[in-house]
């Protein structure tokens, strides 16, 4: 098979997307990648995407018409270095989807240091079942649909909308390329401390995605961020709607009807559109629905609609999913993994089961948390738990057990996930809630668990 397309970095969700949409759009796609195994690999293979284990010369393909480099590779690796040195046709994989789907859509872009995928999946969820029929690119697995990714039939595009870099030649933040028309930003903190010296260099990629977008378009901002604020001092040209819970001169609010948050009122201009229960938790997921209906109405969608829709949204996966209970216990898997995430998910997950005890196990895993640039802000962020486990690699550039010390006796450390999970095993109960946080797969540690309870013998302590 003639290939059209030679994705590197391929079973990454940003790029398993881009080769999900390049398929659909009738292109022959192949791809190479360091790990290649389900469930990316299966759901490329099932699109009939050839996959190459490797990033030699020898596994790439005779030469394709293009290349898309992911942003995890650098120079240095062997297919980049082939690349280079056979002068091939390369790009990246936001330039590659601006160029060849984006410039014909209507795009909605979903920023913000957290909230991305629940409110990208959420925006697309919204437009659908209102018969939209959008194309999407999103950073992880939404319930509601079979693929995170695809071209959509529709004039409109959801693509959740990351300030990490483009790729090893382009430095940008990969938002950059989408040119949308209308750009939720949720929020903005300090991430990603390998590639930002600090919050002022990730303004100023925000400001840039701020000048891209139309006077005829719409900014969606959270009203309640400062680091936004100052952004859009940098100069605006496109009319902004302010959204939050707190105050009652956004043009958007939601006010909670319940502490966790699965109950709320939506307000527009001071005007009542109504309430809504739903199963998502927390005033983060509340502030994600009101940004999202706010996005849609900014397109011509009824917001009081849209409200009545929330209740079918089944959320992300590894986004408080529910991965099962035994033995009274109930096991939660969870993406969370910067302070601010940690926390105000424990806060949602508190006001929804009250006095029930609440283990927080949590993998400083994102290049930020290893080389310890959050790990001050951690034991604040464990506030709301009974008890608090940490994966402390040996490789983890920081001493977790110092670091975490005003955790108190809440705290327990292990250096391997086997280690981890027989300590929470040994201390699980009925009637206890446990949460795995980490932005990596935290090798299935939550799911182990659930096995491990179930096979303990009858009359043991869970």
């Amino acid at each position: 098979m003639n290939t059209d397309l030679h994705i590197l970095g391929i079973c990454g969700t940003f790029m398993g997307g881009i080769a999900a949409i390049a398929r659909e759009s009738g292109l022959n796609v192949s791809g190479s990648d360091r790990d290649v195994y389900p469930p990316m690999s299966t759901q490329l293979e099932a699109l009939g995407i050839q996959l190459h284990e490797g990033y030699s010369a020898e596994q790439l393909p005779p030469p394709p018409a293009e290349i898309v480099v992911g942003n995890a590779l650098s120079r240095g690796n062997a297919a980049v270095e082939t690349v280079l040195d056979r002068r091939l046709e390369y790009t990246s994989g936001p330039e590659w989807l601006a160029r060849r789907v984006l410039h014909r859509r209507r795009v909605l872009a979903v920023a913000g240091t957290h909230g991305k995928t629940t409110t990208s999946a959420l925006l697309a969820y919204l437009l659908d079942r209102q018969g939209r029929d959008p194309g999407f690119l999103i950073g992880g697995v939404p319930h509601d649909f079979p693929v995170s990714a695809r071209l959509g039939a529709g004039e409109d595009f959801v693509i959740e909308a990351d300030e990490y870099d483009t790729a090893f030649f382009d430095k940008r933040s990969k938002f950059v390329h989408y040119r949308p028309t209308v750009a939720i930003l949720n929020n903005l903190e300090y991430d990603h401390a390998d590639i930002f010296p600090d919050l002022a260099a990730i303004q100023r990629q925000f400001h840039h995605l701020v000048r891209t977008v139309p006077g005829s378009g719409r900014l969606i901002v959270n009203g309640e961020d400062a680091a936004l604020a100052q952004v859009l001092e940098m100069g605006c040209w496109t009319p902004v709607e302010r959204f939050g819970l707190d105050s009652a001169e956004f043009d958007w609010r939601g006010e909670l009807l319940s502490d966790d948050g699965s109950h709320f009122r939506l307000w527009n201009h001071g005007s009542l559109i109504g309430e809504s229960r739903w199963k998502l938790l927390g005033r983060h997921n509340v502030a994600n629905a009101v940004a999202a209906i706010a996005a849609a109405a900014a397109i011509g969608l009824n917001p009081a609609h849209s409200l009545e829709l929330l209740g079918g949204f089944g959320s992300v996966r590894r986004r408080m999913e529910s991965v099962g209970e035994v033995r009274g216990i109930r096991i939660y898997d969870d993406f969370a993994h910067h302070p601010t995430a940690i926390a105000t998910t424990l806060e949602g997950l508190r006001a929804a089961i009250g006095s029930a005890r609440l283990i927080a196990v949590m993998e400083p895993r994102s290049n930020s948390m290893r080389q310890g640039a959050h790990a001050l802000a951690l034991p604040k962020a464990f506030i709301p738990a009974d008890r608090v486990h940490v994966l402390a690699r040996p490789e983890l550039g920081w001493d977790a057990a110092r670091t975490l010390a005003p955790v108190g006796a809440r705290l327990a450390i292990a250096a391997s996930v086997p280690e981890l999970l027989d300590a929470v095993a040994s201390e699980a109960r009925s009637g206890d809630h446990i949460i795995f946080m980490s932005n990596g797969g935290f090798e299935g540690a939550s799911r182990r668990l659930l096995a491990q309870l179930n096979d303990l013998p009858s009359g043991s302590p869970a």
